[in-house]
């Protein structure tokens, strides 16, 4: 039988090129053992870790094949020549190995649209890190992440306990290739029996992403609902991108502990809190940069939110007005908590439990799910994409290496220049910044506008510190 891609999968396939990357991703830090004498972090025990994990995902070892004359959407195919040294890549950062010579090559390996002709994913082992610290680079294309439930690589890696048990498959055997004739045959039975296929096929040979997505339905959930508020257009900012694909990368973490006291004060939720952060940035960000923020002003965010049980949750979204106009943070705060406070009362969020239930690891699948209904909205609708999803807040391990961070990597719309992910993960909330290079030549910048907007609004709270930029062993 044919396993045929989605029509919206389709389109995010098509829509991939030099200047816009169409893969999410992530970044884990792992720390040395310590069970066993402090043990060295081994680039081949993490391929052996994978290689043991990849059966759970059969989708990593297959390809695309386009279909002859694009007559019908391509199909899954097993790759026959699958290697997996060529996915899992290994690197070196320079001494001293800081957190921004890090951030400096993460942004580089996610500019690189993946290859086509192979299984659209690829991972990176970094290592040279202080402290003997290895990060995990990966990226995966939104093709291959398309639903709850299903299980990316990056997450089926990581076990509750350093003493990973093994899976075994029985041997992987890949299934024959379809020849150009099985496809060509395959293609006109299927519009056969479903005329109105053609009319998918048609939009996606122009590459028509957001037509095609308002024919086959909202992916992830929520489109139709905002389609109201996008009726004005978000407002022109410097948040406008090059279009070049070429990214910087940022990190910037905080203790969950001082955002929860932050929310039970202000009796906001942690969603609120992280939000109004992200406010307080923009809004100085754009002050150092002269622009004219004016009591009144605001910048659009499109927020994914899961919602629903966990057996039954989906993505919701809601186009967010982010005051930064306002100069009090607290005001901010109370602003934001008002205007998402309709949305969460209608939909009740899914807590880090809940996600747990979902599956092995389900925040990157959230993660890009979320990215998914940016890439479904005019660029002129919103000005950034923030996704915000909640992560076990207990010890995770990588071949049997304890997981000292984990940030986000959310891809870039085209036309926009920032995407804020955030994860919190084991008492802290991990935020990735993926930047147009041009146009936020900087991200280390917006990680420090972080951190203070943080302890500005932490300042009518607890009077200490709140965050960190990256690790305070690289300051």
């Amino acid at each position: 039988m044919t396993d045929r891609l989605s029509a919206a999968d389709t389109a995010f396939l098509y829509a991939q090129d030099e200047g816009s990357p169409m893969h999410v991703g992530g970044v884990v830090v792992l720390e040395r053992s310590t069970t066993d004498g402090a043990r060295p972090i081994s680039y081949d025990d993490i391929v052996s870790h994978i290689a043991d994990r990849i059966s759970l995902v059969p989708r990593y070892r297959q390809k695309v094949r386009m279909v002859p004359g694009r007559l019908a959407r391509p199909v899954w195919v097993d790759d026959d020549e699958f290697d997996l040294t060529y996915h899992v890549r290994r690197s070196a950062l320079p001494r001293p190995g800081t957190d921004a010579q890090l951030d400096d090559l993460i942004g580089r390996l996610i500019s690189r649209p993946l290859d086509r002709a192979r299984p659209l994913w690829e991972m990176y082992i970094i290592e040279g890190l202080a402290d003997g610290r290895v990060a995990v680079v990966n990226k995966t294309h939104e093709a291959l992440v398309d639903r709850l439930g299903a299980v990316d690589l990056a997450a089926a890696i990581l076990d509750l306990d350093p003493a990973a048990q093994r899976v075994t498959d029985g041997g992987w055997i890949p299934r024959p290739q379809p020849s150009d004739v099985d496809l060509l045959v395959d293609a006109v039975a299927d519009l056969a029996a479903r005329p109105s296929e053609l009319i998918d096929v048609l939009k996606l040979a122009a590459v028509d992403l957001r037509s095609t997505m308002s024919r086959v339905g909202d992916v992830a959930g929520g489109v139709a609902g905002i389609v109201r508020q996008t009726l004005s257009p978000a407002p022109r900012t410097a948040l406008g991108g090059t279009g070049t694909g070429q990214r910087r990368y940022g990190r910037f973490s905080a203790e969950l502990d001082v955002i929860r006291r932050i929310r039970t004060r202000h009796e906001g939720t942690v969603h609120d809190v992280v939000l109004a952060v992200i406010a307080g940035a923009l809004r100085n960000w754009l002050l150092s940069r002269g622009e004219a923020v004016t009591g009144g002003g605001t910048l659009r965010a499109l927020v994914p939110m899961s919602v629903g049980r966990a057996e039954t949750s989906t993505v919701s979204s809601l186009l967010l007005d982010l005051p930064t106009g306002e100069p009090n943070p607290v005001m901010r705060l109370h602003q934001i908590a008002f205007a998402t406070r309709e949305h969460t009362a209608a939909d009740r969020g899914v807590g880090a439990d809940s996600l747990m239930a979902l599956g092995r690891y389900s925040p990157p699948t959230l993660h890009a799910l979320g990215a998914r209904l940016g890439m479904q909205l005019s660029r002129r609708s919103y000005n950034l994409l923030v996704t915000n999803v909640p992560g076990p807040q207990i010890p995770l391990y990588v071949a049997g290496h304890r997981v000292q961070t984990m940030y986000p990597v959310a891809p870039l719309a085209l036309g926009h220049a920032l995407a804020v992910a955030c994860t919190s993960y084991n008492g802290q909330v991990h935020f990735g910044l993926t930047c147009d290079r041009e146009a936020i030549p900087d991200a280390g910048e917006f990680s420090e506008l972080l951190a203070e907007s943080l302890a500005e609004l932490a300042a009518e709270t607890v009077p200490r510190s709140t965050g960190t930029r990256h690790h305070q062993e690289d300051q």
